[in-house]
This record gives structure tokens, sequence and C-alpha cells, in this order.
């Protein structure tokens, strides 16, 4: 499943394998091994985000909104789904000019040195009911470390234009510094400017990609 692809050509769908077995299709849930498959975002219905503390008192919210990726979905067998995302630095969008181009700077991810932003899943496994844990590396600026990301399952439909769609939320928090992010301007009465935690946001609504070939 291609669930955060923008501009990546369609891939067609994986040959699949002989069914599970029987205690895997059980923890998988009957009705996601029909689900196999690529996929592709809708865009319109989906993002990429993040949220960190301001000031202390207050929460600041972007997005990225320019990335490619490559997602596969095994209903069957999570373990082999896979994941990879590239985002555009340049793109990250607060809502606020000004800001957006302070994120951009040298003080945080240094866009013109680093135009991208990626991650790559490892592995993946069933973690509760429609829930699963994706771990990966992240790579920001020129640092990569691991992550896991919680991603919950959210449903699957057909909509009136007879496409599927499925949908997952998925999340993750990182300490910015162990990525370089080490900007540290400190309140008159102490304490940070901006949080060393940054929750990062999956809102994601795929449309299964046709097989071709």
């Amino acid at each position: 499943m291609k669930l955060f692809t923008r501009n990546f050509a369609p891939r067609s769908s994986v040959t699949q394998d002989a069914p599970a077995s029987p205690d895997r299709a059980d923890q998988s849930g009957p009705g996601l091994s029909a689900l196999t498959g690529e996929w592709t975002i809708d865009a319109a219905h989906s993002r990429i985000g993040f949220s960190v503390r301001h000031a202390m008192v207050t929460t600041v919210r972007g997005a990225f909104t320019a990335y490619e990726s490559r997602l596969h979905f095994d209903g069957r067998d999570p373990a082999r789904s896979r994941a990879e995302i590239v985002l555009s630095t340049a793109s990250v969008d607060t809502g606020v000019e000004q800001r957006d181009a302070h994120l951009m700077s040298r003080d945080f991810l240094d866009a013109r040195t680093y135009p991208r932003i990626s991650f790559r899943s490892r592995s993946v496994e069933l973690a509760g009911q429609d829930v699963y844990r994706m771990s990966g590396d992240l790579t920001i600026r020129d640092a990569t470390h691991p992550v896991v990301l919680e991603l919950t399952y959210i449903g699957h439909v057909t909509d009136p234009f007879g496409d599927e769609r499925i949908g997952f939320d998925g999340t993750t928090t990182i300490n910015r510094s162990d990525w370089g992010l080490t900007y540290s301007a400190k309140l008159a009465q102490g304490g940070a400017m901006v949080s060393e935690k940054v929750r990062l946001q999956f809102d994601i609504a795929a449309i299964r990609t046709p097989a071709t070939g």
C-alpha cells in the first residue's frame, strides 16, 4: 500500500503468497487479508504533521505539504508490510511565514543544505487490536536514528465512485536535539522557548492502486 504517496509512480500489486498460518491470520483479523497490496494516498484527506510546545504555554502545529513514498500493506502477515517516505524540508507549513522561514533556517532544519527528511521502515508487528508498531530509521539533517510509530487501523470502505479506501493514524515522539536541532532560546522566567520533544503525526487516507500487467 502506498499509504503516504504523492509523486511516486504506481507500482503493481505484489504477488500474494500462500495463506498465512491460522494463528497469524487470527492476529491480523479476517477482513485485513483482503487488503494486502499497494495503495496510494488521497492527499486531500491526509496530513503528515507535527506539534511542539512553544514558550511552555501553547502548542504550535505544522505539516509537510510535499512528499513522496512507497508503502505496501500485508493484512495477513503485518511483518511483511513496509514503508518509505521522503519529505521536502522546504514544504514545512505552520501557517505563519516568518515562523516557517525560521524552521527552514540553520537554527532548525537547514532546508538549503538538507532538502529532504526521510523515514524507512525496518519491521512491523501487531501490537494490539487494530494497532501496529512500525520500527524504522528517521533521517533529519545528517543524523539517522531509530524511531517507532504506533499505527492504528481506522477502517476500510468502498466509496460512491467504487474506490477502496483505507485509513490509518500514526504517532511517535522524538527528541529534536538527537537530530541536531539544538536551537535553545530561553525564556526570561526560565525554560525553553521551544520544547525538546516533538510529536509527529500521520493522518492517512489511502486508495487502492489498481494492479497492472
